[in-house]
């Protein structure tokens, strides 16, 4: 019975799950992504309209935001990317309508922030920003990414997965990372045009190269360095599309022939900035979770997303971020245990010289969980690589009371004791050394799993555990091992020498 109540809490999706509790930096980063083919006038114009929307919280002391990339260039991104440094007020401060509750604030903050129409936003923390970023690849805390040849059918398909994940409880800050937006000034060739005039196509490309990229003439010396003289058109002659239709190509009849004669012109839109990655073009869709833990809301979407968007043959999609980390610890994790449990046994079997006593502590360290599990179930937190690691040490302490009251009641048969009253005997006596040995950890890890305050976030999941779990070892060890004894045991078993300073 406690190994089945283990397994559906562990397994039926009843206790969320994450990759690592969220450490709380006291500031939030908010990022604002605009139009890609925003200028900076009209960025600065949305930046400082948002910036007074985050200053008139009074919760909030101050407003840092930055427009487009950096000075060192060590970001590729435009004036259309916007980000906040927005510092906060300590907890105790904030309204009561926020409850101290930072999500309660995000939300806030967001519906302010919609009112500006033409900008998708999202939230996260000043140093969390960075990791989410070098883990997803994108600006973002986890990603959708569409891989693909076409960027039209690779947008397509991305506003279809934000159409599927809108309705998920618990999606926040739903965008797509556009990559066609930038208007291209597009020139086809006339061919019948320009063989009507004698005009070869090469000549009007190096006259549209001509006029507006500039081409290099000759070279400039100074002392061993080499500059190219380039010869371009005046920006009055080439700065729009009238003006560079107006550029005349001479015929061979001496005829003078405008581009706008040879071409045809048109203005399409075109990429702005494209991803690649593992050799292919991707377009990424980026989301947060707030109110709802990682795992099951992630799952729900793939499931929804799968359902729904069909993908051309030789597109794949692919989840990044906080959750593939989570997904890939947990891929860690289910290597670490066995191989952690198979350690422990042959420990305990070198131990014991017998089989069955090693296993018989082993199913003490099967109901171990059972406390850890309803710790994290009663207080609300999501299982993460903490809780994991807190399950891992809880194995440690458990195999601690078994062995204590298994070698105990072994030695009380050795003295005489039939296997009935030995257990009995055992349970009783060995109450206080393994109650001590609980109440060690218990008193220590209480404080850490209590605390709220910020830095707690990482080590409460990981005593949360712990405690729960040594709770339940307590009354797994004196009550449920010693009957469990009782049913393993025979009157053949290998015993160790009876010692009389181990009866006390």
């Amino acid at each position: 019975m406690p190994n089945e109540l283990s397994a559906f809490l562990a397994f039926s999706g009843v206790i969320g799950s994450e990759f690592l509790p969220h450490l709380d930096e006291g500031a939030i980063w908010v990022r604002g992504t605009l139009a890609p083919s925003v200028g900076p006038t009209e960025s600065a114009r949305v930046a400082e309209r948002a910036r007074e929307i985050l200053a008139s919280f009074p919760e909030v002391p101050r407003v840092v935001n930055q427009i487009g990339r950096p000075d060192d260039g060590t970001d590729t991104t435009g004036f259309f990317d916007t980000e906040f440094f927005v510092d906060l007020l300590p907890k105790e401060k904030w309204r009561p309508v926020f409850h101290q509750d930072k999500e309660r604030l995000i939300a806030a903050m967001g519906r302010e922030l919609d009112k500006i129409p033409g900008v998708f936003w999202g939230f996260s923390q000043p140093i969390s920003d960075n990791l989410e970023e070098a883990v997803s690849g994108v600006k973002g805390a986890l990603a959708v990414k569409i891989y693909g040849d076409d960027l039209k059918t690779l947008e397509s398909k991305a506003d279809e997965i934000v159409a599927a994940m809108r309705p998920i409880r618990g999606v926040e800050d739903l965008g797509v990372f556009r990559v066609i937006g930038q208007p291209n000034l597009n020139f086809t060739v006339d061919r019948d045009q320009a063989s009507r005039y004698g005009i070869n196509v090469s000549d009007v490309q190096d006259a549209i190269q001509t006029a507006v990229g500039g081409n290099a003439l000759s070279q400039v010396l100074i002392g061993e360095q080499r500059y190219d003289l380039v010869l371009r058109y005046l920006p009055p002659y080439r700065d729009t599309k009238e003006a560079i239709e107006k550029i005349r190509l001479l015929a061979p009849s001496g005829e003078r022939v405008s581009l706008g004669q040879l071409t045809k012109v048109k203005v399409l839109d075109g990429g702005s900035e494209i991803y690649r990655e593992e050799n292919s073009r991707y377009v990424a869709v980026k989301f947060s979770v707030r109110g709802r833990d990682l795992g099951s809301t992630v799952e729900e979407a793939i499931k929804k997303v799968d359902a729904s968007v069909k993908l051309p043959a030789g597109y794949t999609i692919d989840w990044a971020g906080e959750y593939e980390s989570a997904k890939r610890s947990q891929r860690r994790l289910l290597i670490v245990l066995p191989l952690t449990i198979l350690l422990i046994y042959i420990i305990l079997y070198t131990m014991f010289k017998s089989v069955k006593w090693g296993l018989l502590i082993l199913t003490n360290i099967a109901m171990a969980p059972i406390g850890g599990l309803l710790a994290l179930l009663v207080t609300g937190t999501n299982f993460s690589v903490s809780s994991g690691v807190g399950f891992l040490a809880l194995f440690g302490v458990s195999v601690q009371i078994g062995v204590i009251m298994v070698e105990y009641i072994n030695q009380l048969r050795a003295r005489g004791y039939d296997i009935e009253e030995a257990a009995v005997e055992g349970a009783v006596l060995r109450l206080r050394p393994i109650m001590m040995t609980m109440l060690v950890a218990t008193l220590g890890l209480l404080p850490a799993a209590l605390s709220h305050g910020i830095g707690s976030d990482s080590q409460r999941p990981f005593a949360i555990v712990i405690v729960g779990g040594l709770i339940a070892d307590l009354i797994i060890g004196v009550i449920l091992l010693p009957t469990l004894y009782t049913w393993f045991a025979r009157s053949d078993d290998r015993l160790p020498e009876a010692d009389p300073n181990e009866i006390v």
